[in-house]
Parts: C-alpha cells; sequence; structure tokens
C-alpha cells in the first residue's frame, strides 16, 4: 500500500485560508488520526486527499504520483486516485441489499460476476456481515450499516481508505465494538488509514500515529504514547485527556502557583523560561501530611472539595493555594469531602512550558534525571 506526503499545502476560500502550510507524511500500512476540534481543518485536509478539495498551493503525493499539485497544473480525478471513503452518514444505497451495495465498486470497475461474487463473500464475512446479504440497510443497526459501508470500500481493495467521522452516529457500545473492528480490519488488510475524528479517545485506541490540529495548523505529530505524555504545547496537553490536564499558570499570583515557582528555582534552577506547568489528574495522589512526601516531589496541602465516582474510577477535585485541580484514580478512595491533605506529584511527571505555551523539551531530560 502507498503512502501520503503533503508538502507545504495551504487551503483558501476566498480570503480565508483554512489549511496553513501542512507539511504531513503517512506511511505505507499506517493508521493515522487526523484529531481536532471542529473548524480545525482535519475534513478539509481528508477531502484534499481524497480529491474532493483541490489544494490552493502545494504538493500532494500518493506513492510516487503527485496527483495534486497547483503549481504545475496537475490534479488527478479522485475515482483514479486507488482510494476508499467512507462518509460519517455511511451513503448506502436504500433500494440495495447488503451484497448489492458491497458489490457495487466491483460493477463500476467491469469485475467478472465471478470474481465479483467471491470478493462480495470474502469481504462480507470478514466483516461478519454474511447472515445479512439479502438485507436492505433500513432493516440493520447502525453498526451493521457501518460495517456495510467499510465493506464497499474493503471489496475494491483501495490502496487507501479515508474514513470521515465515521463512528460518531453509533451509541456507545456499537462504538466501542467498531473501534475493534476498524484495528482488525488494520491489521488483517494492511491498507493505509486516515481517520478523521474530534474523539481523542478515538484516536488514541485506534491509531499508529496522531496528527493533531487546531485552527489549520499541526500541532503535533506523534504515537499516542508521545502526545499524551509528551504534549508539544499547552493546546495539546489541554485538547487531549478526560479529565483535562491541570494547568498552573505562572502569571497567577495563588499561593501554589509561588509555590510551584519556589519549587523549580529551588530544586532545578537549569530550567528557565518557564510559563506554566501542567500536571496530569492520575500523576497526583494524596498522602496525609508532609511527611508523606518523598525526596525531590512536588507537592502542598489541599482540601477535598468533592469525590465524584464514574464506575471504576473516581474524579477528586481539590482545593490548593488559590486553585482547583483535579485528580484521578481507580482505588476507591479513603478520604471524604472536607477532609484536608497532601497531594504530591513525582517530578518526571511534571510537563514543562514556556511562556508561549510550547513544550520546553530540556526541562524533560532535567527532571528525569532529578528522579532516577
Amino acid at each position: 500500500m502507498p503512502g501520503i506526503k503533503l508538502k507545504n499545502v495551504k487551503k483558501s476560500y476566498g480570503s480565508y485560508e483554512a489549511i496553513h502550510q501542512l507539511d504531513l507524511d503517512v506511511a505505507d500500512g499506517e493508521f493515522l488520526c487526523l484529531l481536532g476540534p471542529s473548524g480545525c481543518g482535519k475534513t478539509t485536509t481528508l477531502r484534499m486527499i481524497a480529491g474532493l478539495e483541490n489544494l490552493s498551493s502545494g504538493e500532494l503525493a500518493v506513492g510516487e504520483r503527485i496527483v495534486d499539485c497547483p503549481e504545475t497544473a496537475t490534479f488527478i480525478a479522485p475515482e483514479k486516485r486507488g482510494m476508499g471513503l467512507v462518509f460519517q452518514s455511511y451513503a448506502l444505497w436504500p433500494h440495495l441489499t447488503v451484497e448489492q451495495n458491497v458489490e457495487f465498486g466491483l460493477k463500476l470497475r467491469k469485475f467478472a460476476k465471478a470474481a465479483r461474487q467471491q470478493r462480495t463473500t470474502e469481504v462480507m464475512e470478514a466483516l461478519g456481515i454474511g447472515a445479512y446479504s439479502k438485507r436492505l440497510p433500513s432493516q440493520l443497526s447502525g453498526g451493521q450499516q457501518q460495517r456495510v459501508a467499510l465493506a464497499r470500500m474493503l471489496a475494491v481493495n483501495p490502496d487507501v481508505l479515508l474514513l470521515d467521522e465515521p463512528l460518531s452516529n453509533l451509541d456507545a457500545r456499537l462504538r466501542l465494538e467498531m473501534r475493534a473492528e476498524l484495528k482488525r480490519i488494520h491489521t488483517q488488510f494492511s491498507t493505509t488509514i486516515v481517520f478523521v475524528t474530534h474523539d481523542q479517545w478515538e484516536a488514541m485506541t485506534l491509531a499508529d500515529t496522531i496528527a493533531v490540529m487546531n485552527e489549520g495548523t499541526l500541532q503535533q505529530l506523534g504515537t499516542p504514547d508521545d502526545i499524551y505524555d509528551r504534549p508539544a504545547n499547552r493546546f495539546v496537553a489541554e485538547f487531549v485527556g478526560s479529565p483535562p490536564i491541570n494547568i498552573l499558570d505562572f502569571e497567577n499570583t495563588g499561593d501554589l502557583v509561588q509555590g510551584a515557582k519556589k519549587f523549580l528555582a529551588r530544586r532545578h534552577s537549569e530550567i528557565s523560561g518557564v510559563g506554566s506547568v501542567g500536571i496530569r489528574p492520575e500523576s497526583i495522589s494524596l498522602v496525609a501530611g508532609q511527611d508523606g512526601l518523598s525526596e525531590g516531589e512536588f507537592g502542598a496541602p489541599a482540601r477535598v472539595a468533592a469525590i465524584l465516582p464514574t464506575g471504576g474510577s473516581w474524579i477528586i477535585e481539590l482545593e490548593t493555594g488559590g486553585e482547583v485541580i483535579f485528580m484521578n484514580t481507580h482505588v476507591a478512595p479513603a478520604m471524604r469531602e472536607g477532609d484536608q491533605m497532601w497531594f504530591r506529584v513525582p517530578t518526571r511527571a511534571l510537563n514543562v512550558f514556556d511562556a508561549k505555551g510550547n513544550r520546553i523539551y530540556a526541562a524533560d531530560q532535567v527532571l528525569a534525571a532529578a528522579a532516577a
């Protein structure tokens, strides 16, 4: 399967520039998620890859073939790009049976009847919809319709599979089932997949690589672990994670922020230019008093403001030094609302950003070395 390369791509609608100088490589056989809030440019990027939108400038290549480049007046039509696109609405033919929908693309490509039937049967069985082959789409559940839409695309064996928020219309259980199904499809067919979603957990559980976008700009490209553990900036840190990351903004004058400033200045004076510190909720734990802090850990006194059960885990709201922070635990809490405790955070769990919100990567090395 081919890779995809976007080089210095821009997309404008009149005076509005929706995509700004996007450079993005999707490796052969990779599962890439375009992740970001509504209006960030992820669907526009997908549509440019599919050929449904023209580039305003830059270059788009699939494998070794340039498929769109305004500077050289190159444009390959969508149907000649070897791609399959699955829409959010499924877009199944309502008057055709499941089998007829799946074989539709093969008919357009003039496959022989025997080959068409064999391929259709193989794909339907692989996706577990063979038993519904004679049903109409209206007689299927949302998850079954989604499988039919995927089967129709996979039947023609596309070089690249493009998925535009295909799970957003499903309920929570079906979404979970279809995430597992997409993982299995990727493993079985080794297709290059570009998946658009605003759901961070979909991206984290499905993708080999995540491209986080905001306002038409690529914020970070990396593995799910990179995106979560080492966010490139505050936008990525705050967008990915539930409960969201706690941010101590050094422009604030509260006691907790001042304590964080003094902690870094006293123990890690080589870290300079800090504008804020981020702490993931699951990195926080509670102890009875200051004596419970280990050497080098950051901590402060805190009041338990609320304990929020979520089923299998608990979110605990803490009031500390003029700030409200949240911690997350999978162990039933022994404390009660109103209890006075100390929270603690390992230094390696601190995410340090400069005044512009960009990650200070040098701080990671300092804090990791201190924790060793």
